[in-house]
């Protein structure tokens, strides 16, 4: 039994759902899971593993992931820790891994935290859930990107089947 804390950055709430996810997998296995807003981050000493989840946003994660980690990196890389990176991006077959998601590979090249697990999901689209701004510029992002652009359009590209295998991956190390 491990102590794992989960830690998100999340603009629409699907990073939030994937670390629920992740928990109640992680609780199945016997392992303590604490998950916490990356602006309320307990004392990272209290736990065995670190998992960090981050959304992209406008193709970027939130500045407040690069501030944690770097804030953080002597007890990140003192721990098990871990990484993944919800997108839309990932809805692709060909972005949907680590070594292909161009985000995760921004993300990589931008730290030198080296996480021992890397993930990356497809995340959720909801056109009426998002202001006017996001809502048009991610229309735009998805007609580039041959995705659907009907302003009903609401599809979640989770694999919840990948999610669960990163559980059982995280449990493991």
């Amino acid at each position: 039994m491990s102590k794992i804390l989960i830690i998100y950055s999340s603009v629409h709430g699907q990073t939030r759902k994937v670390t629920e996810h992740l928990k109640q997998h992680l609780e199945s296995f016997g392992d303590q899971v604490t998950c916490t807003s990356i602006d309320a981050v307990p004392a990272l000493e209290a736990f065995d593993k670190v998992v960090l989840g981050a959304s992209i946003r406008h193709g970027k994660h939130h500045p407040a992931v690069y501030h944690f980690i770097s804030q953080n990196m002597q007890a990140l890389n003192d721990k098990v820790s871990s990484f993944f990176s919800v997108s839309l991006v990932a809805r692709k077959p060909a972005k949907n891994t680590p070594e292909t998601n161009p985000y995760m590979q921004a993300f990589l090249a931008k730290t030198s935290w080296k996480p021992k697990l890397l993930a990356v999901f497809g995340g959720n689209l909801d056109y009426q859930g998002y202001n006017a701004l996001d809502r048009n510029i991610i229309r735009f992002i998805m007609w580039i990107t041959k995705g659907p652009t009907a302003p009903d359009t609401r599809v979640e590209y989770t694999d919840w089947d990948k999610v669960s295998e990163y559980a059982s991956q995280l449990h493991q190390l």
